[in-house]
């Protein structure tokens, strides 16, 4: 199948559709640490069928009890993130889609710790060696920065407008779609990214075979809904994962976990760290109290999983 035609079917299967109810495993592999700017956090999101989910980041509970916001990063006690490969480009930006009301925006940095990235293309132009994607649309007489992507590791990042008492909100845990592999650290290695404007859809192939898509299905400024299609299932891997970082309560983007188990009259919580597996059919990783980093971060959910693609 053709990315074009790719595009269409993934497209028509992000479109609304009845909830199946299927419960994926929710395994925690994360680990201790004292560097808050390592991803120490990391679930990962299993099934052999899914073909079809949302993803929701969302301002946390006490999001308008915020007086402070702190997003500045935190290196204390990170010494070994120097360690990281670091392969050089020639950094540039690049305006690859421009309206009124939205702008996809691409970054080469100056070093970044994988040797290639996926190539994006938007209609007819191609850009390579694009290192950040990031979405941008105007709120307010103003450009908010909503969704962004790394076409070289596959990690993207989403949160909704801001809240009207705060003018800026943070980014904090990180998530990926597809199949997960392990190479230095959590990745999913794509080889070509296309941007739909029409549909703010985001069409993909992975190394590994098949392909996906990810497109913006609504954004308030109490949270942004990401509809998730893939052309296959994926099995033997995550077809997911949740990246994030915890040190204390008070000093992590995600500090507990909630899920809901299939049939089940409430939710089952635990802290991050001690939490082992899960049987869920919802999944949400937050906070309950504000955090001394990323303060205004958003929690972030994944539901809606079908073994179906098509619309009902």
């Amino acid at each position: 199948m053709t990315l074009a035609r790719l595009v269409l079917v993934l497209l028509l299967a992000t479109l609304p559709a009845r909830a199946e109810d299927l419960a994926v495993a929710v395994v925690n592999q994360s680990e201790p640490t004292l560097c808050a700017e390592k991803d120490n956090v990391y679930l990962r999101l299993e099934s052999d069928g899914v073909r079809r989910f949302e993803i929701e980041a969302v301002h946390p509970a006490y999001i308008g009890t915020l007086l402070v916001d702190r997003w500045a990063p935190d290196f204390t006690h990170c010494a070994d993130m120097a360690n990281d490969p670091a392969y050089r480009f020639t950094p540039r930006r690049v305006t690859l889609h421009e309206t009124i009301d939205w702008q996809l925006i691409g970054y080469t940095f100056e070093r970044f710790w994988r040797p290639r990235s996926a190539p994006v293309r938007v209609g007819d132009r191609v850009e390579t060696d694009l290192h950040l994607l990031q979405l941008w649309t105007r709120h307010q007489e103003r450009a908010e920065e909503v969704l962004v992507l790394y076409p070289g590791d596959g990690y993207w990042r989403a949160r909704p407008l801001p809240p009207p008492h705060l003018r800026w909100s943070a980014y904090g845990s990180s998530f990926l779609v597809g199949p997960v592999e392990v190479d230095g650290r959590p990745i999913v290695d794509l080889t070509e990214v296309v941007y739909d404007p029409a549909q703010r859809a985001f069409a993909f192939r992975f190394a590994r075979g098949g392909g996906g898509m990810l497109r913006l299905a609504s954004l308030d400024a109490e949270r942004i809904v990401l509809a998730v299609a893939l052309d296959g299932a994926i099995a033997g891997r995550p077809f997911a994962a949740l990246r994030s970082m915890f040190v204390t309560e008070i000093n992590a983007d995600v500090a507990h976990v909630g899920w809901r188990a299939k049939g089940a009259a409430l939710w089952s919580e635990a802290p991050v760290l001690p939490f082992v597996r899960g049987e869920a059919v919802e999944l949400w990783a937050g906070r309950k109290i504000p955090s001394r980093h990323n303060t205004s971060a958003p929690d972030m959910v994944f539901r809606g999983f079908s073994r179906d693609p098509a619309v009902r």
